[in-house]
């Protein structure tokens, strides 16, 4: 079991190159040395899956010398010699190569698979215009269907209607198209995705000109999201023949619009890149967006009319690591543009969110308990930001902080600082007092002395809190602000009901934790307040997240993160398990190579050293239990009646009217089961 879980294949995933071999024009056999000296680089990698450019055997910039008979047989002799040589390598290799059949020649992809030849793929559409000539040379693809041929003494499958797929790896279905046919309003590769392909492979030998590279990419970025699927693309590159034209080497593997890897352009030597793309991934993806499988029975089921060429695969179980970007913090984006962006749009979404709900009820003012935390914090600054669109005076935000037994001086502080820094109506309410007359009501110990902080002790303050808000909503005429986060949600770290459940609006409640901590630095680094409101939120960054409920000092205060783990670990599990649907198993595998390593791999912005943490796979795998236990059994009943609030992010909505809807009285058997199986 030890070994499985290490091994990649055992958690959906296939490694793939794609490959910008060196070339030599017109020379087969010095084109298939470069080819074999990077597959047997890949085959050392680990890798399963290899492309190669287009024509990448003869060289693509060679114009009449295609029909010379001389050429076209030694390019079947060494592919031949290709044959031979795979027997002993691990991958699947996808070679291009000019291919004589029934009188005419075929600019074609070769797949080949330990001595196999499992398959030969034409080019549909040929470019003829501008610098293109391609049917001065080659017969088009299109309506081969169905046939086979004899090359390099092997009979196999020929035709644009194959698909392979291997017998032993779930879901390595890979499907092959030629360079021009990716700039065809209909691409091959779109009714290969429908018949079931999940990796999609382009050969392309395309010249670059200035702005083309930009093109690729964006083409390989849509492809791969309209088909739900991987998308691996090779041009090609160093020692192509310049006498016209210029050549770049791009190569990239890109997955549901997420470029994976790419390679370094201009090279002067071979190269390729490699990762790992989530086939599972895809798969789980497909099956929970109905268009794709409309448009499945809109093209009238291409599978029917697909061949699937089957070849197997078979690998011990191995670890060989992970060549993969996993983001620590899959609702927070590493690259500081992008989290810019993404900060910017979510804090408008959230205005736009509440001025729509204010406007609709005719009210123009809100009560929101202000605590000091990071989650009222920010609630409090998105309805700022909203006054401020609508042109209603920060007065009419009316702030009232709550404090109870262990409410710290330092919380306080900060919450009474931010009130008076953002100019709203602030005023305090001390529970203490009716806290210990509910308490003694119940007869709870606490209240005959007794050191007793149980959930009662807790929700007694909390539920205060929320009933004093609504109470207050109905004498000044106002809204609730909620201001529980997505995290807390999914883990139902809220008080149900009358509690920080329950608000007439929430503008929190798509957000995760881990997010709210970079909005708040990207409203205090984008300037969105004064310098004493950002002054007072670097403060409240800095605060040890408590609900601040039972009593304790300094190492006793009480932490949220001790009893239901660290919310960037939690984050992590909530995405992959909403999102994708992924097993518990695969979640751990993917957590622990995302944080097993400070060192390894990319950090938002923000994040300075000793914000920065590792975990161990025991701890991963502890905290994933008590995620699954938390959000199956425990708390979906809470989410079941959550109140209004605007979706924000893709994987961040729990709204039983959005993207979460499961039974209240579930249970989390087989997902604890799973983890418990078959992680170490």
């Amino acid at each position: 079991m030890s070994a499985a879980f290490y091994d990649i294949h055992s958690h959906g995933l296939v490694r793939i190159a794609s490959c910008t071999p060196r070339v030599e024009v017109g020379n087969p056999a010095r084109n298939l040395q470069q080819t074999v000296e990077l597959a047997r680089l890949g085959h050392e990698q680990h890798v399963d899956l290899m492309l190669f450019p287009e024509l990448g055997l003869s060289a693509y910039a060679i114009d009449d010398l295609f029909l010379q008979d001389a050429l076209l047989q030694r390019v079947e002799d060494e592919i031949k010699s290709l044959l031979q040589t795979s027997e002993t390598l691990h991958p699947v290799l996808i070679v291009g190569a000019p291919v004589r059949r029934s009188g005419r020649v075929y600019n074609c992809a070769v797949v080949i698979h330990r001595g196999q030849l499992l398959g030969v793929v034409p080019k549909s559409f040929l470019p003829n215009y501008r610098e293109y000539y391609e049917k001065r040379w080659f017969a088009a693809g299109v309506g081969t269907e169905g046939l086979a041929i004899e090359l390099a003494g092997q009979t196999t499958a020929f035709g644009v209607d194959l698909i392979f797929a291997c017998r032993d790896v779930g879901d390595f279905i890979f499907h092959v198209e030629i360079c021009e046919d990716f700039w065809a309003a209909t691409p091959p590769s779109t009714q290969g995705a429908l018949a079931g392909a999940l990796i999609l492979c382009n050969l392309s030998a395309s010249n670059i000109v200035v702005g083309k590279a930009d093109e690729r990419a964006v083409l390989c970025a849509s492809q791969s999201v309209r088909c739900q699927a991987a998308y691996v693309y090779s041009a090609a590159g160093p020692g192509e023949s310049t006498t016209d034209l210029a050549w770049d080497g791009q190569a990239s593997i890109h997955e549901l619009g997420m470029q994976l890897a790419c390679t370094e352009r201009f090279p002067l030597d071979s190269q390729m890149t490699i990762a790992d793309v989530d086939v599972e991934r895809l798969r789980l993806e497909r099956m929970r967006t109905p268009t794709f499988n409309d448009a499945v029975a809109a093209a009238g089921h291409p599978e029917r009319r697909f061949r699937r060429i089957a070849f197997s695969h078979a690998r011990s179980p191995v670890d060989v690591g992970l060549k993969r970007p996993i983001d620590r913090f899959p609702f927070v984006p590493d690259d500081p543009a992008r989290l810019d962006r993404d900060c910017y749009e979510t804090f408008n979404i959230q205005a736009q969110g509440l001025i729509k709900r204010l406007q609709a009820t005719g009210i123009a003012k809100i009560t929101i308990g202000v605590s000091g935390g990071l989650d009222s914090t920010h609630a409090l600054l998105v309805a700022a930001k909203a006054f401020d669109l609508m042109r209603l005076p920060r007065s009419n935000i009316l702030g009232f902080t709550f404090p109870g037994f262990a409410t710290s001086e330092h919380t306080k502080k900060n919450a009474w600082a931010l009130m008076r820094a953002l100019n709203i109506t602030a005023e305090e309410i001390d529970i203490t007092p009716m806290a210990k007359q509910m308490l003694a009501d119940l007869k709870h110990p606490y209240a005959a002395g007794e050191q007793v902080f149980d959930v009662t002790f807790e929700n007694v303050q909390a539920g205060l809190r929320t009933d004093y808000l609504f109470r207050l909503a109905n004498q000044r005429n106002a809204l609730v602000l909620g201001t529980s986060d997505l995290s807390e949600l999914a883990l139902g770290w809220c008080t149900y009901g009358v509690g920080d459940h329950m608000s007439h609006y929430n503008v929190n409640g798509s957000l995760a934790k881990t997010m709210i901590q970079h909005l708040v630095r990207w409203v205090i680094g984008s300037g969105q307040f004064d310098a004493g409101t950002s002054q007072t939120l670097r403060s409240i960054l800095e605060t040890k997240i408590s609900p601040e409920l039972v009593p304790g000092k300094g190492a006793a205060l009480q932490s949220t993160e001790a009893k239901i783990g660290p919310y960037e670990l939690q984050d992590f599990n909530l995405y992959y398990i909403t999102r994708f649907g992924l097993r518990p198993s695969k979640i751990a595998f993917l957590a622990w190579h995302a944080w097993k390593d400070v060192a390894h791999g990319a950090w938002p912005e923000g994040m300075i050293e000793g914000m920065r943490r590792s975990y161990q796979l025991q701890d991963v795998k502890h905290w994933l239990q008590v995620f699954l236990r938390r959000f199956f059994t425990l708390s979906q009943f809470k989410r079941s009646a959550l109140p209004n609030g605007p979706k924000v992010m893709s994987g961040g909505n729990l709204s039983p009217r959005g993207d979460w809807r499961a039974p209240s009285d579930g249970n989390a058997t087989i997902w604890l089961e799973e983890l418990e199986q078959n992680v170490p």
